[in-house]
């Protein structure tokens, strides 16, 4: 039964995930109502998400949807690992607070631009500069707390490269990927993966991720959209009531 419900969990996650990110915030409090300490339960997402983010990766690759990002990659590595090394020294209370409010913003925003993310635009910075940064940043986020990394991905390519949400999307999950990844090494380094329900959790992720991919591969800007938007504020929500339980 356990094996079950960490299947359909990945499943559901890699599936959302694919198409907004976001997933994390169905893995985690599944893993902690099993039992695993926070540390356990954010190494074992990671473990399971590296099976979600490269299998929409590999899909958006092989639709053309993924151009050179080398930079990217590499300062995304490195911020994630420096973020997995500080999260299991450090607690993440204040992050917990300030996140929710940006991620209403991101959503409020997009509501309000309907147009945003439709088609390509004259990119506002030069792709290194852009990826030397975010993937710094973004890469330390993601390593260190990770909700609405995905979020904050994806409205940076929109508004500071120019592209199309579809293109953003597709970039979002390689980022992701390698994140997930980097930190991932630091996890097992620090023994705080739980293998087993990774890998059962990581099965429904990929299957998941390979047919959210293949919708935003098919349906654009119009469908991510709106899911975008509900998984931003859904984020926001939960980090709230975390916060407020806290």
């Amino acid at each position: 039964m356990i094996w079950a419900v960490l299947f359909l969990t990945g499943l559901v996650a890699g599936w959302i995930d694919s198409i907004a990110g976001g997933g994390g915030l169905i893995t985690v409090p599944v893993l902690l109502s099993f039992g695993l300490s926070p540390a356990e339960a954010l190494g074992t997402n990671k473990l399971q998400a590296v099976f979600g983010s490269g299998s929409a990766t590999w899909r958006y690759h092989r639709a053309g949807l993924i151009g050179k990002a080398v930079t990217g990659v590499v300062f995304t590595a490195l911020g994630a690992i420096l973020g997995a090394l500080a999260v299991q020294q450090i607690r993440s209370d204040f992050l917990q607070r300030i996140i929710p409010f940006l991620l209403v913003a991101i959503a409020v925003y997009f509501l309000f631009r309907p147009q945003l993310g439709e088609d390509d635009a004259h990119p506002r910075w030069k792709a290194g500069i852009f990826h030397f940064v975010f993937g710094i940043v973004l890469g330390f986020y993601d390593g260190f707390f990770g909700p609405g990394t995905g979020s904050f991905w994806a409205m940076a390519y929109v508004l500071l490269l120019g592209f199309n949400l579809t293109k953003a999307t597709a970039h979002t999950k390689l980022m992701n990927f390698t994140s997930n990844a980097a930190s991932l090494a630091m996890f097992i380094a620090g023994g705080k993966v739980r293998w087993m329900a990774g890998l059962v959790m990581g099965a429904g992720e990929l299957l998941g991720a390979q047919l959210g991919a293949r919708l935003v591969i098919a349906r654009g800007a119009k469908f991510i959209r709106p899911i975008f938007i509900i998984v931003a504020l859904a984020i926001s929500a939960r980090l709230l009531v975390a916060a407020i339980h806290h």
